[in-house]
Formats: structure tokens, sequence, C-alpha cells
């Protein structure tokens, strides 16, 4: 049975401590001694990049904004959905995940860094998007932390309030869209989403594309 390999650690801003581990040719990322995300656990993550992108495909010059980086799984399917004359701003709050992606997961999705298309904020996407100008992306996607509850930054959680939902809305063009990862299904999360003005759908996401359940959300809210 092959080690599990601690390849690098670093802390969030909160101080907490964030490792990045290696195991038969995967790759995983842990928070606090548990496992946030797994390279073979990506299908939400992909199926969140592609449905972001779904309206934003069909805008001329369409400008996205990602919400966490984590493997890039997100990153991967927006790219695969946009043409050559997108812009994508990915923004992560820990500059040592950026640093893991360029070193030790190039062969997994850090190379599309590299994407011309692509702009690396290193950054707090909760500030990010409330000094963003209004109307300024065709498209928000948001795979920070762990969804509507807050895991790995205290002040994530307002990001899933009223107001700052608010906030996402007023960045969007119109006709815009957010997508939201959530661990599981949030009504309340739905109903605030609605509060706001967005029209909100929600589909179910799968932790492997085999996985006879899905475990996970998807939530789309459109401008």
């Amino acid at each position: 049975m092959k080690p599990r390999i601690l390849l690098a650690e670093s802390t969030t801003p909160d101080g907490a401590p964030m490792s990045l581990y290696e195991h038969d040719g995967a790759y995983s990322i842990s928070f606090q001694g548990q496992e946030l995300m797994h390279s073979k656990a990506s299908a939400s993550e992909l199926l969140l990049g592609k449905l972001g992108v779904e309206l934003a495909r069909k805008e001329p010059k369409p400008r996205v904004m990602i919400g966490g980086l984590g493997l890039g799984f997100t990153l991967r399917t927006v790219l695969e959905g946009l043409g050559a004359d997108a812009q994508v701003d990915v923004v992560e709050l820990v500059p040592k995940v950026v640093e893991w992606n360029r070193d030790f997961l190039k062969d997994l999705n850090g190379a599309l860094l590299d994407d011309p298309r692509v702009k690396v904020i290193e950054g707090d996407a909760v500030e990010q998007i409330k000094q963003g100008d209004a109307q300024s992306y065709d498209a928000v996607i948001l795979d920070v932390d762990n969804g509507p509850t807050g895991m790995v930054k205290a002040t994530n959680t307002s990001l899933y309030s009223h107001k700052g939902l608010r906030t996402v809305r007023k960045l969007l063009k119109s006709g815009g869209r957010a997508g939201f990862w959530s661990a599981g299904e949030d009504p309340h999360f739905k109903a605030r989403m609605e509060t706001v003005g967005f029209r909100v759908g929600h589909i179910r996401a799968k932790v492997h594309a085999g996985s006879k359940r899905a475990a996970y959300v998807i939530y789309v809210a459109d401008k």
C-alpha cells in the first residue's frame, strides 16, 4: 500500500493549518486535518464551471470571476466553455494554493494558470466582490470555503447573506449568472437568493462521476 505523502503546508489568513497531500497519483488539500478537496472527487467542481459559463459563453468577450482556485477543476471547465476572447479572473485567498498549483499540480490543472485568458488575483473573494465595479462580469462562480456555511474563513459566510448576495448581483451584467457550490441542499440560502432578485435553479452534483448518489448541490442564480 502506497503511503500518503505530505507535499506542503501553509496557513489561512486566520492562522489555521492547510496541507497538500499526494497519494498514489491523487492529490488532496486538508484544512485543520479535515479533507477539503480531492482530485478523485472533482465531479461537482467540474459541473460548477460548466454551468457557471453556460450563459456567458454566448457573450462577446465574456468576463468571468472564479472565487476559489482549489485544485483547478472549476477553472478547467470554465476555460473549456469559453472562447479565446474571454477573461477569467481567479481569486484565491491562500497564496500558497496558487504556488502549489504551479509547482506540484502543474500536470493536474496548474498549467491552466498560464492560459492567456487567466488573471490570478491573490486575495479575498469577498473583498474583491465588494470592491468590483457594477455590471462588470458575465458570470461569478463561487466555490468559496464549504458553500453557504463557511469553514476556512469566518467572514466567508457573509458572502452568502442577503447583503453579500446583493453585492454579487450588482457585480453581474444584465442576464449574467452566479454559480454557487454547496455541500448540500440549503432552502434558506435559496430563499435569500430569490429575495434579492435572482432567478434560482439547483442541480444535484455527484462526488465522483460514477457515484450512484448526488451528494452536493450547484445553485445557479440568474440576473
